[in-house]
């Protein structure tokens, strides 16, 4: 009996005990930590590279006839009257695969989404070139013969310097630009007469200047895309993104008289004057690593 009550007993204080503990205030948990996402930016530095396909617009030569000693027509002047020579000849040119870098650094007035300002400068090695052959009538003056004619122009390289606005949708940039435009050209005209001996002769082979415009779409490649897994080269280098790039551009270099003179191989006498004009489009497609910001 007595070990029944003890036992009785030590229940009830076991019971209290925990009873009591269970009113105890309990101690608080951590609050969660939540890390902020990162908000990306345009800002910084960037180097590239791009393919492109490039062809001519509005491209003309025309060629016109020297005034000599005396009034009246030269014999040049009527040559071209006559069709002889080509008075004007449409010069298109196109060329695909052409390769090309830039560098350049943007500025993001508000991280996420707003606008974007900037600057670029790059080079196209463009190589896009075109001979062209003309023959003119067959004039009883020239025996029956026809006096052929050669024509060429060639744009070897397309150079940039420009300013770039535009609006950035978070990770997705669209932007015009405009600015600087040069680039290595190549002019050339022979003229021969009906015996296939060279007559006249003119070349010009020099650096052109004049404007470029356009726009173009930029998108960042997410960090947690698998396509980062194989930026080696970017990494390597600290790049802190990659972006895609499409760009479409329209170039104008201006125009350049020839002179093309008498060769002295013929009788011929005289002289023309062929002038070409450099005009075109270009439609880029690369990407930059770019630097700074995330």
């Amino acid at each position: 009996m007595i070990a029944k009550l003890l036992l009785a007993g030590t229940a009830s204080v076991l019971l209290a005990g925990a009873a009591s503990a269970a009113d105890l205030p309990r101690r608080a948990a951590p609050p969660p930590v939540f890390s902020p996402v990162p908000v990306f930016t345009w800002t910084g530095f960037y180097l590239g590279t791009h393919s492109s396909y490039a062809w001519s617009d509005n491209q003309t030569i025309r060629t016109t006839g020297n005034n000599g000693p005396g009034s009246g027509f030269t014999n040049t002047q009527l040559n071209v009257a006559q069709n002889r020579r080509p008075g004007t000849f449409r010069s298109e040119q196109d060329g695909i695969g052409n390769v090309g870098g830039g560098i350049g650094y943007n500025y993001q007035l508000t991280p996420g989404s707003g606008f974007v300002i900037g600057v670029n400068a790059d080079v196209t090695w463009t190589d896009i070139s075109k001979s062209y052959a003309y023959f003119g009538p067959a004039l009883a003056a020239n025996a029956g013969i026809p006096d052929p004619s050669n024509l060429r122009q060639r744009l070897d390289y397309l150079g940039t310097v420009q300013g770039r606005i535009g609006y950035a949708f978070d990770t997705v940039l669209v932007y015009g630009t405009g600015g600087f435009a040069y680039g290595n050209v190549n002019y050339g005209a022979n003229f021969f007469n009906g015996a296939g001996t060279l007559a006249y002769a003119g070349r010009y082979n020099d650096m052109e200047t004049g404007y470029a415009y356009g726009g173009g779409i930029e998108w960042a490649i997410p960090t947690d895309s698998f396509l980062n897994r194989f930026n080696f080269i970017g990494s390597f280098i600290g790049a802190s993104a990659i972006t895609l790039k499409a760009e479409y551009l329209h170039y104008d270099l201006g125009s350049r008289s020839v002179l093309v003179n008498a060769t002295g191989l013929t009788a011929a006498t005289g002289s023309y004057t062929s002038r070409f004009n450099t005009e075109g489009n270009l439609i880029k497609a690369g990407f930059n690593y770019k630097f700074g910001g995330l």
